[in-house]
């Protein structure tokens, strides 16, 4: 049994014969093309209900490692997961076998930011061109990947224009939801699964695919749902930025944002969550999709305020922390400075939109010599940034960077310490390490991680987000 939920808002409990037509047998046959975040965490979590999944990505040495049964990003409870479903799981740059006999192909390749804010759909075109020329057998397209609303509309003319065989291609949207370091809980627990369709015919597909999940199913039109991954998405960006331009007012009044927060999160109608201040939002959703709506609105000829706001407001915040920290100091030139945290949030190694990328080029450019710590982020930030001893030229700034495997290593006599992600192997720094190591203990916290009066009677000078 699995509960629908109509585009009416009506509630339906519906009986397996209602919702998954005798003529779809189990298990589907489905690929998946792209294996990043969206992709690669689809695929596994549909092979552990059941189907059978051929995983499709353009890069051989990704795939060479997930045929050996390691996952290509770093992500909880994924590994475990792929060998535990590994008969119904394939690895493959052979898109052809992959999509001439699938009955459902789901697209989860990148819709990367271009300059002017608006989501680049080449990859989702490239997919769809190679379907048209592929596919045998009547199936259904899936868009997983965030897109323009439209944008299923186009892949569906797209694919038509280019099919080769005679069959049936129909595209329906399904947008996901997850969050990095919970992708794998956040696909097979999540609240709700989001489906648009166009025809009775698409919907039946996909509720076969769903059924195992027994998790709610809203459908709707296809632009409605590729509206709803936006709005949900946007919306706690929005919710973000507020409580982060208030922490700043609270500052300069004398409240505490936190207190604020707590008072606020017990009001049914606003929620506790996403109510945390810090130094911004970053990662691959939301900054991206912020823009991207914004870029839509501008293209229909309409300014969506609240939106653009929320974008103004983050990037200012991403470097409130050096700012103040230049108000405290005469220069970072010749000074050690203590970094904790590279990624954008824990449990992940995407570096993508960190605050740290915002901050450490400010920092290397004031001649600061920088010691890194992060408990998996540090390989992909030394691509970006080399150790001083690789980069003897000093193409960054006039400033070193280093990396170290221990927050400890990180304070041993630094000047001072900027936090910018609450791993809870930073959080389990104690309060009088700080003063115990540092040769000034002068520590920026964007993540509030600790008590203020806890770090102020430990002897640290100590500045957070929002509070006094």
């Amino acid at each position: 049994m699995i509960k629908k939920i109509e585009g009416n808002k009506t509630f339906k409990t519906l009986s397996l014969n209602k919702q998954v037509p005798r003529s779809i047998d189990y298990p589907l046959n489905i690929a998946v093309a792209g294996t990043g975040y969206v992709g690669l965490v689809s695929g596994v979590c549909m092979a552990h209900r059941g189907h059978n999944v051929t995983c499709v990505d353009i890069d051989e040495k990704k795939i060479t490692i997930m045929q050996e049964g390691i996952s290509p990003i770093y992500e909880q409870d994924l590994e475990e997961l792929m060998y535990l479903n590994r008969d119904r799981l394939t690895y493959t740059t052979d898109y052809i076998s992959a999509y001439k006999n699938a009955d459902a192909i789901f697209i989860g390749v990148g819709t990367p930011e271009q300059p002017d804010g608006s989501a680049d759909l080449t990859y989702i075109a490239t997919v769809a061109r190679q379907i048209a020329e592929t596919v045998e057998k009547n199936c259904l397209v899936v868009v997983k990947s965030t897109v323009p609303v439209g944008t299923n509309d186009k892949v569906e003319q797209f694919i038509t224009d280019f099919l080769v065989n005679d069959v049936k291609v129909e595209v329906a949207s399904n947008p996901e939801f997850l969050a990095q370091g919970t992708a794998v809980r956040d696909t097979l627990e999540a609240a709700r699964i989001i489906i648009g369709t166009n025809s009775i015919e698409a919907e039946d597909t996909l509720m076969a695919i769903y059924e195992p999940f027994g998790l709610p199913i809203v459908s709707v039109s296809r632009r409605s749902a590729e509206m709803i991954k936006y709005a949900a998405n946007d919306f706690l960006a929005l919710k973000i930025s507020y409580m982060n331009d208030l922490a700043n007012l609270c500052e300069l009044v004398g409240a505490d944002i936190e207190d604020v927060a707590r008072g606020m999160g017990y009001d049914s109608r606003i929620g506790s969550k996403f109510l945390n201040a810090g130094i911004g939002y970053g990662g691959s959703c939301f900054p991206k999709d912020t823009k991207a709506l914004e870029y839509l609105a501008t293209l229909h000829g309409y300014e969506l305020r609240t939106v653009k706001a929320a974008i103004n407001v983050n990037k200012d915040q991403k470097i409130l922390l050096y700012k103040k920290a230049c108000q405290r100091l005469i220069t970072f030139n010749g000074l050690k400075v203590a970094v904790l945290g590279l990624t954008f949030k824990p449990g992940t190694d995407d570096l993508r939109e960190a605050p740290s990328l915002d901050n450490i080029p400010l920092l290397l450019a004031q001649g600061a010599d920088i010691y890194a710590y992060d408990p998996v982020g540090t390989e992909n930030f030394r691509k970006k940034y080399p150790e001083a001893g690789l980069d003897p030229e000093r193409k960054h700034g006039k400033g070193s960077i280093r990396y170290v495997t221990k927050a400890e290593e990180a304070l041993d006599g630094a000047n001072v310490c900027f936090i910018f992600t609450e791993w809870e192997e930073i959080k389990a720094v104690m309060p009088e390490t700080y003063k115990r190591l540092m040769r000034t203990p002068l520590v920026y916290d964007g993540r509030n991680i600790y008590a203020v009066n806890e770090m102020r009677d430990s002897g640290v000078e100590y500045y957070s987000i929002g509070r006094k």
